[in-house]
């Protein structure tokens, strides 16, 4: 019977009649992965794709991979082969069985069954790389890229990088800048904590079926501090939130109307002016740097 190749490095297939069981029980999942579907249209290209990202997440043998949402663990042998040791944490219990049998050739990785967002990472962190910062790889699904990609920042776990595959609309929104129609609170969240840079993007051809929008695989290279100097980062995140809260009014009315702020409309207008930009300015318009700055004056005005 004709075999799959999965990867160029590895000795390992699987037969043709298993794979498509395998993708008949991916698709009905329900954390199916866009990804694994590119097998049964181009297997090359889905080995080429695979290695881009081990690639442009700088994968070595002295490196410890925390995969987010392994599914069958086409990409998980392929860090096997790369890594020094790979945790694959999926929350689909119908899958683990699949995966263990997919994996039961490397003594390098654990598979657990788990919501990543309840994983205590600082552990894994500590029992299987002494602690220091581990590289995390993912293919995640567009509702669930947001939560995962700040829960993993906001916590302070020790990561040196995060390189994922999600919508393009998404990585797009990672990597803009002030004044861009995709510039908001997701732009500086992301830029606060890393540098994104977009490492390839894949078309939906690349799919079968293929879906209505494109992917891309992104690269967040953890900042060892974050690159502006903020008294309160919590506040400033809220300043954020409500900046983009209501993204056709003024910067002022979009803090006055928010609430919380614990300031006057007054008080928000003079905090603005002392920013030095115009008080009828958009939160569009304003850099990370600035939003740090105002958020030290208003917190300084409280």
């Amino acid at each position: 019977m004709t075999a799959v190749v999965l990867s160029h490095q590895m000795k390992r297939h699987k037969e043709c009649i298993s794979w498509h069981i395998w993708e008949i029980l991916r698709t009905q999942s329900r954390f199916c992965r866009n990804t694994i579907s590119i097998f049964k249209r181009n297997s090359d290209r889905t080995s080429l794709l695979i290695q881009e990202i081990i690639d442009s997440a700088g994968i070595t043998k002295d490196d410890m991979i925390l995969e987010i949402g392994p599914g069958i663990g086409t990409m998980t042998q392929y860090l096997c082969e790369s890594a020094r040791q790979v945790i694959a944490v999926e929350i689909d219990t119908n899958l683990i069985p699949i995966l263990k049998d997919t994996l039961s050739e490397y003594d390098n990785v654990k598979v657990i069954n788990d919501d990543i967002l309840k994983v205590d990472i600082n552990a894994l962190a500590e029992e299987y790389n002494n602690g220091k910062p581990i590289k995390v790889v993912a293919n995640l699904p567009y509702y669930i890229t947001t939560p995962i990609i700040m829960g993993l920042f906001e916590s302070h776990v020790p990561i040196d990088s995060i390189t994922i595959m999600v919508q393009k609309e998404v990585a797009d929104r990672m990597q803009a800048g002030p004044g861009k129609k995709d510039y908001g609170a997701l732009s500086l969240a992301v830029q606060y904590y890393s540098h994104p840079e977009i490492v390839v993007n894949v078309p939906p051809s690349c799919f079968m079926p293929q879906p209505k929008v494109g992917s891309s695989v992104i690269s967040l290279k953890r900042y060892e501090k974050p690159v502006v100097d903020v008294d309160d980062e919590k506040l400033m995140f809220k300043i954020i939130r409500a900046s983009f809260n209501q993204r056709r009014k003024t910067l002022a009315n979009g803090l006055n109307n928010f609430g919380g702020m614990g300031l006057t409309k007054e008080q928000i207008q003079q905090s603005i002016e002392a920013l030095g930009v115009p008080v009828n300015v958009r939160g569009e318009a304003l850099s990370l740097a600035q939003f740090a700055q105002l958020s030290n004056i208003i917190g300084a005005a409280k």
